[in-house]
């Protein structure tokens, strides 16, 4: 038995009656990316380099583990509403929806039984494509209307990593949905991710509260540590006594993307300083949330058996702004009961 069906039978489970599984896509190059079924999420993501398979993500070679882990949301799909909620609550149509508050006063990704957290149906599944469905009834996460979620992972063998979204609502509602995998260009667990060279396409971003919320509309990155707009190593300025770094702990902020609508367009890329490997994102939502893994701890040991330290990780996560239903200032994030929700984004890896 090889080592990836050894890891398929170490995810084989039943939650709450749903049987977990977990399944690899391949292309023509060799790389491989693993899919489990709970929590929609990236488990592997194994890029060939040189003479060996480098995993470039953060996570674990068994089910146990993600469910003991620290709930930091490794590879998950993030669900119904992704980022944060600002006293986990909004109002549509003249009704209070109260939420789950679980980052302090705020709703955090859904809140604490969201998408992450469930098991999806497995409705699909090919060497380089898995469809997993959701539904969720009304108000069963505080979030009004039955909704009815599909996540399509596609590989092709252009080394794109294609994730489409689609949902649909029976009321209006609100949504939000991205993918929280953790990048390590070098390796999972090897060292940390500060000296990666990152671009974003991004000429404004969102300045946060005490309690990450935005708070001031969008301002310029340009003479401020958020500028990404030409390659930067990380650690350049990630250490700025820069207050939106203080209070983020780190970068942990929506970047408003350059781009006319809901057009697919580039979003960010990254280089790994020791494996020359390089990420490239693309996507069809407004904004990027450009996380440096701030509050990994150290308490979780990752699958080449080293423990995931502060900034072991980055997450380029695909999203609308953080707290959309209580800003108009922000790209809307309603969805009527008559509409189709509709997301892609992509992540593309290969040798600079």
């Amino acid at each position: 038995m090889n080592h990836i069906e050894i890891m398929k039978q170490s995810f084989e489970k039943t939650i709450n009656g749903k049987l977990v599984n977990h399944h690899f896509l391949f292309n023509i190059n060799g790389l491989k990316v693993g899919i489990c079924n709970y929590g929609a999420r990236i488990t592997h993501y194994l890029v060939p380099c040189g003479k060996e398979l480098i995993d470039v993500v953060l996570g674990f070679d068994d089910l146990e583990s993600y469910i003991n882990a620290d709930e930091l949301y490794y590879g998950v799909t993030v669900g119904r509403f992704a980022n944060r909620i600002a006293d986990a609550k909004f109002t549509l149509d003249g009704l209070e929806y109260l939420l789950e508050a679980n980052n302090g006063s705020n709703c955090l990704h859904g809140g604490g039984n969201g998408f992450h957290t469930s098991v999806w149906n497995v409705v699909e599944v090919y060497q380089q494509s898995i469809v997993l469905n959701l539904k969720i009834s009304d108000l069963e996460d505080g979030f009004p209307g039955d909704l009815d979620c599909t996540v399509n992972f596609t590989l092709n063998d252009d080394n794109e990593l294609i994730i489409d979204y689609k949902a649909t609502s029976s009321k209006k509602t609100v949504i939000n949905l991205t993918n929280h995998t953790y990048f390590n260009l070098n390796g999972e667990g090897r060292t940390d991710i500060l000296n990666h060279e990152v671009q974003i396409n991004a000429n404004q971003y969102a300045p946060i509260n005490k309690a990450c919320i935005p708070n001031n509309g969008l301002i310029n990155v340009e003479q401020t540590p958020f500028d990404f707009t030409k390659t930067k190593v990380i650690v350049n300025d990630i250490e700025e006594k820069d207050q939106q770094l203080v209070i983020g702990k780190g970068y942990d902020h929506a970047y408003s993307l350059n781009k006319i609508g809901k057009e697919l367009s580039f979003a960010a890329s990254a280089v790994g300083d020791k494996s020359g490997l390089k990420l490239e994102v693309f996507t069809t939502e407004p904004a990027i949330q450009f996380y440096t893994g701030n509050y990994l701890n150290g308490s979780d040991k990752g699958k080449a058996g080293n423990f995931y330290q502060s900034r072991f990780g980055f997450c380029f996560e695909t999203q609308h702004f953080p707290d959309s239903p209580n800003q108009d200032i922000f790209p809307t994030t309603l969805l009527n009961p008559n509409e189709e929700f509709r997301s892609k984004t992509i992540y593309k890896i290969n040798p600079i």
